[in-house]
Formats: C-alpha cells, structure tokens, sequence
C-alpha cells in the first residue's frame, strides 16, 4: 500500500500510510457514536480537577468534533511512541530507514535488528516507557485546562488514558508487538536467537487465537483483524529468524554460480527456448550488445505470451528490467532480502560480473545446513 511521507523527524521520514487514511473515519466513529464518549467521561472525571458534563459533550457536532481531536491525537501518540524505540535504537547505532504510521498503529522501520539481548530489551521496551510519560504530559495538562473549556479537557485527559493502554497492550508478549520482542530478547538471554524466536512466535500465535475468539464472541471486527496480523507476523518473523540462522556466515561468493549465463536482448523467444532446453537452466541474465547487463528472463516469462509469436517477439519484450546486484562479501541473507523482487541477483565485484545466485542455489544451501545442523561451517564448494 502507498506511503505518503508527512513530516521529517530527527532526519526520519514519517510516512501515513493509506490504510490509515481509510481506517481514519472509521476510528472517529467509534470514538464518536459507539457510546465510548459517556464510558471515558466518567474516568476523566475522576482525573481532573475540571468536572465533565457528560451529556453536554454528546450534543450536536461535539461527538464528531471530540472523535476526530482525539483520532488524530492517537495517531501522534502512536508516532512519539515509535520515535520511543527510534531514539534508543541510534543510541546503539542502528540507523532508522523510516516510521509508518497505518491502521494496525505504527512501525518504525530500523535498518538492522540487534542479536544481543540487551539492545533488543531495551530498544522494545522503550516505546511502552515513552508512552507513559506522554501520558504523563497528558495528565499534567489535564490539572490545567481550564472547566470552560469540556472538550479540551475530554481530549486531553482521553488521550492520557489511551496512552496508559497502548503501552500495556504493546507489552502483550505477541509479535510484533513489543511485548513479543522483549519476550524474546529475555529468553535469548539463555538461549539461541533462533529458539528464543520460535518460542516467542509460538506465544504470539496463542494470543492471536485469544484475540480471535474474543473478537467473534462480541463481534468487534478489529480485534479480528488483529488477531490475523499477529499470527502472521508471529509466523514471518519464526520463518525468518529461522532462514537467517541457516544463511549465518554464508556470503554470496560462497553460494553464487560462477558461470554467468547470458542470453542477448535481441534473442528471439524460440531461440531463447532452445537455450533453455539445451543448458537446462530456467533463469539467465539478458544482455545488450555491449554485454552491458540490462533485466534478466526466466521460463515463467515465457508462459505470458503466446506460442505462435516466438519466432517475431525478442527477449528485451519479455525480460525483466530490475537486476539486483551484490558484492561477493554480502551475507547471504541480505541476498535472499535483495532477491524479494525477482529469482536471480548478479554478484559483481568492480566492474566485473563474478557470478549469479538464485533461489534455488541459496535453497540447496539451506536444505544442506538444515541436515548438518545450521552450526556447521560453511566451506565453498565449486557449482
């Protein structure tokens, strides 16, 4: 989905999501028609020293002026939160690629996550502590809006209590939610990263049922929608913690074929399906005639177009443009993330191509140390 970038915060980009976009009215209603606003006026009164009218707040265009303040508030608290975990995450290091806020709250998107328990404890946790203290700052606010002024004082004092349950509910121990990742960083302390993960997923997978049922027996279609976020992302983040432990110190020189098969751009398709055939390989790197690498083409390419045009339309028509390139030194994990868009990269070191790697190269590699036992060394064996 679309990010439209908002705001830049600490040479971070904000982005908003168009999911939030859409889920915006929808959260403005809730807040505004679902009774929500009589249930919090009667704890925000308890809190302030201003006492609320909680009648007066429900007439006329107040609900749907009080929904959306209080909407937009969430959000902003969901982005200082995620600055939380943005600030403790530089002061060991890592860089923040961006923060996207969107309808299941807000990511911040850091450019490496940390192994060592320790860091990963506290950049986690430091989103929770920031959203107490904005609530803190809330509640400090609340002492002083003026009894003149209800509505202010409901948002403000609203926006104290959500903060309060958005740091507990992110404390739940269920990916991605921060309570699923300092759940992890605690059990790495005795464990493998791998295993710790795994049994965090596995937490996380019973709290996405947990949430599933409850959505169903009251009907509240969010909760529903949560629970299949978290158990997909409780499965994503077991399924590549644990491709990641089987490419550890594998690099892309150690995995890559050093036969560069190249196929020209003005190669005609049924030229190209002879090559196929007679080389029995499925992937090629297309080439200009400069050997110049300019897409690569695949078998599955072919299948797009029909039999009788192979001898008129060229490789340049059904190849695709984007190559990923590496370095022979990058790990081989950071080759399968380069390879999301496509089933080949080009291993180039200086101005030279070395070498090709493809799903199915980093695939015999993972079978191979997942028999042996990820821990094994890793030697290059020549393919």
């Amino acid at each position: 989905m679309r990010n439209y970038r908002i705001a830049n915060i600490w040479g971070i980009p904000i982005q908003l999501n168009i999911s939030l976009l859409i889920f915006l009215p929808v959260l403005v209603w809730l807040i505004a028609a679902t009774g929500q606003i009589e249930v919090y006026a009667s704890i925000i009164d308890g809190l302030s020293s201003a006492p609320l009218d909680a009648e007066g707040l429900q007439e006329g265009l107040n609900p749907w002026l009080i929904g959306t303040a209080a909407a937009v508030g969430l959000f902003f608290s969901v982005a200082v939160h995620e600055l939380g975990h943005a600030y403790a995450a530089r002061r060991y290091g890592i860089g923040i690629r961006s923060i996207t806020l969107w309808i299941f709250g807000g990511l911040a998107s850091l450019e490496s996550m940390p192994r060592e328990w320790d860091r990963e404890f506290w950049i986690a946790i430091a989103g929770p502590v920031t959203s107490v203290l904005l609530a803190g700052v809330f509640f400090g606010a609340l002492q002083v809006v003026p009894a003149s002024l209800p509505l202010v004082v409901f948002v403000v004092g609203w926006l104290a209590v959500i903060n309060v349950t958005l740091a507990i509910f992110n404390m739940l121990p269920a990916f991605p939610m921060d309570g699923g990742r300092i759940l992890r960083a605690l059990l790495a302390r005795s464990r493998s990263y791998a295993s710790a993960t795994r049994t965090a997923a596995r937490v996380g997978t019973i709290f996405a049922l947990l949430f599933a049922i409850i959505g169903v027996l009251s009907w509240n279609p969010v909760l529903i929608l949560i629970a299949f976020f978290v158990y997909g992302t409780a499965t994503t983040e077991s399924r590549t913690t644990m491709l990641d432990e089987l490419l550890t110190g594998v690099t892309a020189r150690d995995v890559m074929d050093t036969t560069v098969r190249s196929v020209s751009a003005d190669t005609s398709v049924a030229d190209f399906t002879d090559r196929l055939l007679r080389d029995r390989q499925t992937e090629f790197v297309v080439v200009d005639s400069t050997d110049d690498v300019v897409g690569f083409v695949t078998l599955s390419a072919l299948k797009r177009i029909d039999r009788d045009i192979y001898e008129t339309t060229s490789v340049r028509e059904v190849m695709e443009t984007d190559v990923p390139a590496v370095e022979p030194s990058t790990p081989a994990f950071d080759v399968l993330v380069a390879m999301r868009n496509g089933p080949l990269v080009l291993v180039v070191e200086g101005d030279e191509q070395i070498g090709t790697v493809s799903r199915r190269d980093l695939g015999r590699v993972m079978d191979l140390r997942k028999q042996l036992g990820a821990g094994q060394p890793f030697e290059r064996v020549a393919m």
